[in-house]
């Protein structure tokens, strides 16, 4: 079999190439060395809809293809692995989430903004026994309602400290929600 990229593929690997080269490159091991957030690049990725590339244009995304975001993916993960997981959790933890299950008020409300690189989605893992394996995580959601307010979805583990995410929006994963009273 053979397969040829399409002549928008081939664009957006060329972009994402370039851009990889021109902006991430000649910052990507002082960042590293000094634990410094790539904020700026991020921002462009947005800018250039790297940040929502399998989103419905409908909900601020750019309406690409798997193969697109892949040969994205490659260029910018080749250059600086960290930058890539930003834009692959951004992509694929979270905004592809919200817009296969979420509700008109949740994609109007987090996906977009998501998807433009208004906001950044993070993915928190909180357990340290767990690891980078969330299948391996043990806290539970708990739907708790608070006197007059509507039921929030709490998750917590004994042992899991808080979770530190520098980010618009989080994704907190739970092995299963229950229903629960509220705290007296």
């Amino acid at each position: 079999m053979h397969f040829d990229f399409t002549e928008d593929q081939k664009l957006i690997q060329q972009t994402a190439r370039e851009f990889a080269r021109e902006e991430i490159a000649p910052t990507a091991v002082d960042r590293d060395k000094n634990g410094i957030f790539p904020t700026e690049i991020v921002q462009k990725l947005g800018e250039l809809g790297f940040l929502g590339m399998m989103i419905d244009p409908e909900y601020g995304g750019a309406g690409m293809d798997t193969l697109s975001y892949v040969l994205a993916m490659e260029e910018i993960s080749k250059v600086d692995a960290s930058v890539g997981v930003i834009m692959s959790v951004n992509n694929s933890l979270v905004t592809y989430g919200l817009q296969k299950y979420g509700s008109e008020h949740i994609k109007q409300k987090y996906l977009i903004p998501l998807a433009q690189g208004q906001q950044l989605g993070a993915f928190c893992l909180s357990e340290p026994e767990a690891g980078s394996d969330a299948t391996s995580q043990t806290t539970e959601g708990v739907l708790v309602a608070a006197a007059g307010k509507s039921p929030a979805r709490r998750t917590g583990s004994p042992t899991a400290p808080p979770p530190t995410c520098s980010s618009s929006w989080r994704r907190p994963i739970a092995r299963r929600a229950t229903a629960a009273s509220p705290p007296s």
